[in-house]
């Protein structure tokens, strides 16, 4: 088995922009008349999707609506999040996503071919915000392949984005033959670790949202930094012939 394909996390690993979208869903609900989050909302928010997020607030306050008002709310959301985004002169990324990228893109597989690692992009965020990142921090040609929100029915922890991006990417490289397993996870929050989990993929857990700690028990490597995270290790457990153990659900 080997390494080829990296799968990143957006909100929690490359832009630390939580704040900005408990703001704006609190916003929304205001404007709904409705109650802003409870702590514990916000809490359970962590990792998944805008529109499962936003079905449960709703749920939560007996608003019974239809996924196309939702989507309405989602559109909103986005169009608030541009003008958010536009007063913030430096986009708040994570330190060392510049480096972890270019180190990945210029890594050869360890099968003996000249072929880099791919990378990928798994989210919550709906694609309008993602693409207004990537597009600014001119970080999208680095990511050919994007599961957004707005692409799937489910959220994390269920595992469909990761096994999605697997089809994409594979279809985008049509000699690469990328299995689940192959792949490794970048993760931030117990509901996107145990998504890539269950999609039988390796998770590196970076402590930008939750303390170290907890995600240690639960993720195949845990740091600290993105620049903590040492490829060499990480390729040399692919290479084995038999994975590393599984490890604690979070």
């Amino acid at each position: 088995m080997s390494l080829k394909a990296v799968l990143f996390d957006f909100n929690g690993v490359i832009i630390n922009d939580e704040r900005i979208h408990l703001q704006l869903i609190d916003e929304i609900l205001v404007e709904e008349n409705l109650q802003p989050q409870r702590a514990n909302e916000r809490q359970a928010s962590l990792g998944r999707s805008d529109r499962a997020c936003f079905q449960q607030l709703l749920a939560n306050r007996s608003r019974i609506v239809t996924e196309e008002y939702v989507t309405q709310l989602l559109n909103r959301k986005a169009e608030k999040y541009v003008l958010e985004l536009e007063k913030i002169e430096k986009l708040p990324l994570y330190p060392g996503l510049d480096d972890l990228i270019f180190q990945l893109r210029s890594r050869s597989i360890s099968t003996g071919d000249s072929r880099n690692l791919k990378l990928g992009l798994v989210s919550g965020a709906i694609r309008k915000e993602i693409d207004l990142v990537l597009n600014r921090a001119k970080l999208a040609e680095h990511f050919k392949v994007i599961v957004a929100g707005d692409d799937i029915n489910t959220s994390k922890p269920e595992p469909d984005g990761y096994l999605l991006a697997v089809e994409r990417l594979n279809r985008e490289y049509p000699d690469l033959n990328l299995q689940p397993q192959e792949c490794l996870a970048i993760e931030d929050t117990p509901a996107g670790i145990q998504a890539a989990k269950r999609a039988q993929m390796q998770v590196v857990g970076v402590a930008n949202t939750y303390p170290f700690h907890m995600l240690q028990r639960c993720c195949n490597w845990t740091v600290d930094y993105l620049s903590d995270l040492e490829l060499e290790r990480v390729q040399e457990v692919y290479s084995q012939k038999q994975p590393q153990p599984s490890v604690t659900e979070c």
